[in-house]
């Protein structure tokens, strides 16, 4: 079985409306297709990264090039993990972790993006407490970082609910323009102060030396 070899591909995240699992051909088939139907308003650049700028068939595409390249890129010190987010049997968006040199710094960061149809539910933040709980429950994280440009208000009202600090902003360029993204940085005391949505962790125990940790520390 590929969780003989490959044990990321078994781990699943559940709250009460949400299953969040590592993709497999279907799931990645259907999350391109929720990619190519649009993610955000196109008058508006949420991402610093802008892929969403291409014609449907190539955002697809490069949805699932991203995904495995992911796989193809992991280490123990430098790891992006990947999860699909199912509601109602239905692959509506991903979300993300990634940490580099997680076993030193215990930090991730996230990520993540929903289909149009499925903004504006709560979902933004359920999927991010799962890996929340993953990551300080279930890893011993000690800091979780996000960023969202200033015009992102849910992104980063997400991150307020969740009991997130500001930490300073960056400058980047977007679409040839100066924008604002706005750090923010929730430690350990934070997390479990704010902490509010039942997640369930399935399938970590064999994960542990491919996020650096050895002999199941987390």
């Amino acid at each position: 079985m590929l969780t003989d070899h490959w044990p990321i591909a078994g781990l699943r995240l559940t709250t009460p409306r949400l299953e969040l699992r590592v993709p497999d051909a279907e799931d990645l088939a259907a999350l391109a297709d929720v990619a190519a139907r649009g993610v955000h308003d196109p008058a508006v650049q949420p991402f610093s990264v802008p892929w969403t700028e291409a014609e449907p068939a190539v955002v697809a595409r490069n949805t699932i090039q991203f995904q495995w390249g992911t796989w193809a890129r992991w280490s123990p010190d430098d790891w992006n993990l990947q999860f699909v987010v199912v509601a109602d049997g239905e692959v509506i968006g991903t979300q993300a972790i990634s940490a580099k040199r997680f076993a030193v710094l215990r930090e991730v960061a996230s990520g993540s993006w929903l289909g149009l149809a499925h903004q504006g539910q709560g979902y933004g933040k359920e999927m991010r407490a799962a890996v929340l709980e993953l990551a300080f429950t279930g890893l011993g994280a000690e800091f979780a970082v996000s960023e969202a440009f200033e015009h992102n208000a849910a992104s980063y009202g997400v991150s307020k609910r969740l009991g997130y600090a500001d930490d300073g902003i960056e400058r980047l360029v977007v679409r040839g323009e100066p924008m604002v993204g706005r750090r923010l940085r929730l430690d350990r005391a934070s997390w479990a102060a704010a902490r509010g949505v039942p997640v369930k962790i399935f399938g970590l125990d064999p994960c542990s030396e491919m996020f650096g940790l050895a002999g199941g520390e987390g």
